[in-house]
């Protein structure tokens, strides 16, 4: 039985000089890429938008009915009231 732990020390592998060349994106990966990046954008702006509008047509019923004298609290007492003569 031979023994070859003392063949010496190893040689290094050759390195590669330069990188793959980089190919353009092809034009389905390029639908991709806009898709993803539309995608984000109409999150954040849903995130920023949908508590706008909540916040509008709470303000707007507010306005409206201030406009017209009564208030939610107020209109909420005029139903528990029909409800309880039911």
């Amino acid at each position: 039985m031979t023994s070859e732990i003392h063949e010496g020390p190893l040689q290094a592998s050759r390195t590669l000089d330069a990188p793959a060349a980089v190919s353009k994106a092809s034009w389905r990966e390029k639908r991709y890429q806009r898709r993803r990046r539309r995608v984000w954008f109409e999150e954040i702006l849903g995130w920023i938008l949908v508590p706008v509008i909540v916040l509008g047509c709470y303000w707007f019923l507010e306005v409206g009915l201030s406009a017209l004298g009564t208030s939610p609290a107020a209109i909420m007492e005029g139903i528990e009231a029909i409800l309880a003569s039911l």
